[in-house]
């Protein structure tokens, strides 16, 4: 039984139009070959009446402390109605199906509610659908204890429900179906000429969503990665092939793609509305130092790009939680200044791992346009740089220019193809 699981996203299931255009992709599956499952989430975006965001406020506009157990209760109800609806628009075009919630389906969760990681899937009633002929339609999102407590899987947790699925059932292929074309080489938004990305791996995926690409949701890929499972994202009403994600190039071209050779860079990525923090010690003191981090911690802040030396630290964080840090240093009387009004941009790819040199291009082509690198980290196939926000459309322009990201050049000789 050839098994492909389709997941489809808020923008995917609003109304009748995506609708009848995924019921389309389902049947494209079946004339393929295929057994269909299709993973839904909620109805739509904050606002519209039956999505997540919209469900939730009924609660808390009331008590906005409502208990995360009853949080959880109301918010699965989202991809339920989802679920039931898209079963009904694939009987109306004579598609048999059956929808199940996210426990009949057979995931087991760890009780954690609001952010439950899938401790177990027992996917037997999903076989038996399947081998009946019908198309099942999963609510994604959610699961169920070992006692019975309902429990979510946290902001894009469809994306790893159909994972999931797609690993149990041994699927040949998990597509995720959004509003774009597949996952690019920058921000459109910021960038015009981003273009899609035909094929990437697993860790630049991974790399790009951590950074700011909100294509996919991180946990997702990663547990494809661990599963060697194949992923398409892919828009719902553009014919492209979207972009596949998987361990590399030849894998892909078994699959049908085309990547053509190994960049140096695959993509772009940024964030903003971050701040750094600059603490300075008088002297060197080990256990200040484990103080100031514990209590950061402690205070629920996480910290990025950081940098450690005797008499200097160095991180950022995210805006909204200077108050936060601000309280933390002060109790603990350290000198520190901040720098607002940053941004992080990320330059990833799998080609740069072991070649020399692409540091020194990044720095020379910012250099070039003036613009002021506060601070870097890096790995094995990335390198984050902090820049002041006013900076950030034209880094992100000037290293995907430089980079050739727009177009087929820039790549690796021949010889460092892998």
């Amino acid at each position: 039984m050839r098994i492909i699981v389709q997941k489809f996203g808020g923008t995917c299931t609003a109304n009748e139009r995506v609708r009848e255009a995924a019921a389309r992709r389902i049947r494209q599956a079946l004339e393929s070959g295929y057994k269909p499952v299709a993973v839904v989430s909620a109805m739509g975006r904050d606002g519209d009446p039956y999505a997540t965001d919209t469900i939730k406020k009924l609660a808390e506009n009331i008590y906005p402390q409502t208990p995360l157990r009853e949080m959880d209760l109301i918010m699965h109800c989202g991809e339920i109605i989802a679920a039931v609806v898209m079963a009904a628009t694939l009987h109306k075009g004579g598609i048999k199906a059956r929808a199940f919630t996210g426990f009949q389906a057979g995931l087991t969760t760890d009780g954690c509610y609001g952010q439950a990681q899938v401790v177990a899937c027992n996917p037997e009633r999903i076989k038996r659908c399947l081998e009946e002929g019908e198309v099942a339609v999963v609510a994604g999102f959610q699961g169920i204890t070992p006692d019975g407590e309902i429990n979510t899987l946290g902001r894009g947790g469809s994306d790893t429900t159909a994972v999931i699925l797609g690993t149990a059932l041994q699927a040949e292929l998990v597509e995720l179906y959004t509003d774009v074309n597949g996952i690019a080489t920058a921000d459109p938004q910021l960038l015009k000429e981003a273009r899609i990305i035909p094929q990437m791996t697993y860790s630049e995926a991974c790399q790009l969503v951590y950074e700011g690409s909100r294509v996919i949701h991180p946990p997702a890929v990663e547990l494809a990665m661990k599963h060697n499972l194949n992923l398409v994202v892919r828009s719902l009403t553009d014919e492209g092939p979207g972009t596949l994600i998987n361990s590399g190039i030849q894998e892909g071209a078994a699959a049908g793609f085309s990547p053509g050779p190994r960049r140096v860079v695959t993509g772009i990525a940024h964030v903003f509305d971050i701040v750094q923090l600059v603490i300075e010690f008088e002297q060197p003191d080990p256990e200040l130092e484990v103080r100031l981090f514990d209590s950061l911690a402690g205070a629920g802040i996480s910290i990025d790009l950081i940098s450690v030396f005797p008499l200097r630290k160095i991180f950022t964080i995210k805006e909204d939680a200077l108050p936060r840090a601000t309280a933390v240093l002060e109790e603990l009387g350290v000198n520190f200044r901040v720098e607002r009004d940053c941004a992080k941009v990320s330059v990833i790819g799998f080609g740069m791992r072991g070649v020399p040199g692409v540091m020194a291009r990044v720095v020379r082509a910012l250099n070039e346009k003036g613009i002021t690198i506060l601070q870097t980290a890096d790995s094995n196939i990335s390198i984050s740089l902090l820049i002041r926000r006013p900076d950030l459309a034209a880094a992100v322009r000037t290293l995907h220019d430089h980079f050739a990201l727009g177009s087929g050049r820039d790549c690796l000789p021949e010889k460092l193809i892998v």
